[in-house]
C-alpha cells in the first residue's frame, strides 16, 4: 500500500510541474497580452487580442528561447512586414490583408539571396 501511496504522489508531482506551460493572459485597457509556452517552459509566442482577434505585434521563439518570426495582426489579420529568422537567413514577408505580396531573402552579413 505504501508503494502505490509513494508511486501516485510522484505522479501527481510530475502531473503537476508539467502544468507550468500554461498560457497566461493578462489585461491591458481593452487589450489582452497573451504568453505561450513550450513544453520546456521557454516562451514560445508572446502577442495581444483585441475584442478576440489578434492585433498587434506578436514575436515567437524556438524552445531554446531565440526568437524566429516577428510581425503584426491587425483585427486578426497579418499585416506588414513579418521576419522569419531561419540559421543565418532572415526572410522578410510582405503581408496585406493575411496574403503575401512579397518575400525577400537575407543571409548573415545582409544581402539579398537569390533563389
Amino acid at each position: 500500500m505504501k508503494t502505490i501511496t509513494l508511486f501516485l504522489a510522484l505522479f501527481m508531482t510530475v502531473a503537476l510541474s508539467a502544468q507550468d506551460n500554461t498560457p497566461t493572459f493578462t489585461k491591458d485597457g481593452n487589450k489582452v497580452i497573451a504568453t505561450y509556452f513550450h513544453a520546456n517552459g521557454e516562451i514560445a509566442q508572446t502577442g495581444e487580442f483585441l475584442k478576440g482577434k489578434l492585433h498587434g505585434e506578436w514575436n515567437m521563439f524556438d524552445e531554446a528561447g531565440k526568437k524566429i518570426a516577428s510581425g503584426e495582426y491587425l483585427n486578426g489579420r497579418k499585416t506588414g512586414k513579418w521576419f522569419f529568422w531561419q540559421g543565418e537567413e532572415l526572410k522578410e514577408v510582405d503581408f496585406e490583408d493575411s496574403r503575401i505580396v512579397g518575400v525577400t531573402q537575407r543571409d548573415s552579413k545582409g544581402a539579398v539571396v537569390v533563389n
